[in-house]
């Protein structure tokens, strides 16, 4: 079982930035980032593997948002710059055990989530 901690969610206007982080209670490969407005579906915004080899970003972030892992493998990051009302939600950090796991959809654990929220 793999605990994950996000933290960094707040209250910003909109062109404004948040850094999210993401504390794993061991090293993992994979990590991305979700989030799930109200109403809607949970959608994928950004994933990377351990080494940072390989990054996907949504189509709709992309420009904006970077994600980073730290070297032990335990951490993960979400810097969001340019933030937009749309972005408003409860993002998610998740792991796999392979890249291939995460964007197939083949998620190992969760974490209980932070709440952005872009005032406009």
């Amino acid at each position: 079982q793999v605990h994950l901690a996000e933290s960094g969610g707040g209250l910003v206007q909109a062109g404004g930035s948040l850094r999210l982080s993401c504390k794993a209670s061991t090293s993992v490969y994979a990590m991305g980032w979700f989030r799930q407005a109200p109403g809607k579906e949970r959608e994928l915004v950004a994933t990377t593997d351990l080494n940072g080899d390989y990054t996907y970003y949504a189509d709709f972030v992309k420009g904006r948002f970077t994600i980073s892992r730290d070297n032990a493998g335990r951490s993960g990051y979400l810097q969001m710059d340019t933030l937009e009302p749309e972005d408003t939600g409860v993002y998610y950090c998740t792991t796999a055990g392979r890249m291939a796991s995460m964007l197939n959809g083949e998620y190992d654990y969760w974490g209980q989530g932070t709440q952005v929220t872009v005032s406009s």
